[in-house]
């Protein structure tokens, strides 16, 4: 298969169709075969593993049988399969049979074939999501198939203008991916630009949409995810409503949706299926608990190495006590434990379910305790290095959680070296960063940098409903109403 592969991308070395079809059947899973049951005999060609088997049965070879096919106008006027292509194109053959075609022919010299789809699906089904499982609303998640992520959108947004635009990418996986967008609402401008991005990229695989999103965003140096996945097809329909775009790809369970800004990575989906005061209470704990999860171990270092002063007495004699024997120098304690944290979450998460669980708690409880009785660690700082680890996985978007983890390690260093002031200076740079990041050509932070007042209704805490009858400025939707605010006032 890959010396095929490797002369497919050599037209020159092969010049004729039975030159290709010698070159198939060195495959061990490519099948041919001929039969004479319409009195005329005709050969077919396909790869087994592609193909449904079942179907070329029922619906070639019997109606060829019956029908008494003798030419390739025959088979496409007989064959019950719609799509059947008749073609001498060799590039066209090579693709085709790739993807599931049957190859026939009444002669084993001629370039001519008939082209015949009948791939096999072998997928599964549509199942719970699983990292963004919600108690209310919908409990459909993509899967690796795309016209079936197609379709879970499509059955949400059942009109005209949703617009598909289709791509290869990937020399040897030939990775179909689709482009979704609301034609009059999604600015034409962001939807040029995810095209041009796509139809950029030249590589031998594309096996995901996280690679895609690697090789598409703004800024590919930054630790900060810069468009959003997931893998509810609600939340895809919705944000195609707002005027963004989706991408999808084949073999992968998650769409991408851009433009996006840094707040939206704070905001759960189910947050638009609770009451509004809920929803914002979950959206500001959420945000407290990344801005705890980063900083707090950091003070905690340049407190106790620099700024002493700023403890409170009676604080400072617990702080002092737990300390005694702890022959370590606050930052080495603290790296040890952050190691430790994410050691442990990372066993568990390349564990079996059930073993990664067991182990995730058992050792913590075990190096937790091993590692304060022998003294390493203060009980103290064991308590706030596991707060801020459960403060980090509060975020909604699990890329952005893998972010606030990694960059509380700078924080620890410039805490270390210049104390309070290494904090400040290490959290300018992160804001400077974040300034400059864009998505898909948007700024990153909107609607706080540029502010945009009219888009604060759903970014630090969620307004009700009825409040958000416009879509977000940063978008520059075509369409800019999303309903008339009147219509939906009800009073008694």
């Amino acid at each position: 298969m890959f010396q095929w592969l490797k002369k497919r991308h050599n037209p020159d070395k092969l010049k004729n169709l039975p030159q290709l079809i010698a070159n198939l059947k060195t495959s061990g899973d490519f099948l041919h075969f001929k039969s004479e049951k319409t009195g005329t005999a005709f050969y077919i060609y396909y790869f087994k593993t592609l193909v449904n088997e079942k179907e070329l049965s029922e619906k070639v070879i019997e109606p060829m049988g019956k029908h008494k096919v003798a030419s390739l106008a025959d088979v496409k006027e007989n064959v019950p399969i719609p799509g059947i292509i008749i073609t001498d194109d060799l590039s066209v053959v090579c693709e085709k049979v790739m993807v599931g075609y049957l190859i026939i022919r009444f002669s084993e010299v001629s370039d001519e074939c008939a082209l015949i789809p009948s791939p096999t699906d072998i997928s599964r089904k549509v199942a719970q999501p699983e990292v963004e499982f919600t108690v209310v609303g919908s409990k459909e998640a993509f899967v690796e198939s795309l016209d079936k992520n197609v379709h879970l959108i499509r059955k949400r947004l059942p009109v005209h203008e949703l617009k598909a635009y289709e791509l290869t990418i990937g020399k040897l996986t030939h990775t179909k991916v689709v482009v979704l967008y609301l034609e009059g609402i999604t600015n034409q401008e962001n939807v040029n630009t995810v095209k041009e991005r796509l139809n950029s990229i030249h590589v031998d695989q594309v096996v995901d949409n996280s690679i895609i999103m690697q090789y598409i965003t703004d800024d590919k140096n930054s630790p900060f995810p810069q468009l959003v996945d997931t893998e509810r097809p609600d939340r895809a329909a919705s944000g195609l409503c707002e005027g963004k775009v989706v991408i999808l790809s084949e073999g992968s369970p998650q769409a991408l949706l851009g433009p996006t800004t840094f707040v939206e990575f704070f905001s759960a989906f189910e947050d638009y299926f609770v009451n509004w005061i809920v929803a914002s209470t979950a959206r500001l704990i959420r945000i407290f608990a990344v801005l705890f999860s980063i900083l707090v171990t950091p003070l905690y270092v340049a407190t106790l190495t620099y700024h002493y002063e700023l403890i409170p007495s009676d604080l400072l004699s617990t702080l002092v006590s737990s300390r005694q024997q702890i022959p370590l120098p606050p930052i080495l304690e603290a790296i040890f434990l952050e190691l430790s944290i994410e050691l442990l979450r990372e066993a568990g998460a390349r564990l079996p379910t059930k073993v990664g669980q067991t182990i995730g708690i058992v050792g913590g409880i075990v190096i937790g305790t091993a590692s304060v009785e022998a003294g390493l660690t203060s009980n103290v700082l064991l308590i706030i290095v596991a707060l801020a680890a459960l403060a980090s996985f509060t975020t909604p978007v699990y890329r952005m959680g893998n972010t606030i983890r990694l960059i509380r390690f700078p924080f620890l260093l410039f805490a270390h070296l210049w104390g309070l002031l290494g904090v400040v200076l290490c959290f300018s740079f992160l804001l400077i960063h974040l300034l400059r990041l864009k998505s898909l050509g948007r700024p990153f932070l909107e609607p706080i940098y540029p502010l945009r007042v009219k888009d604060l209704k759903d970014a630090l805490i969620r307004l009700p409903l009825n409040f958000q009858t416009k879509r977000p400025i940063q978008l520059q939707t075509e369409d800019t109403v999303r309903f008339e605010k009147d219509k939906n006032d009800f009073h008694e």
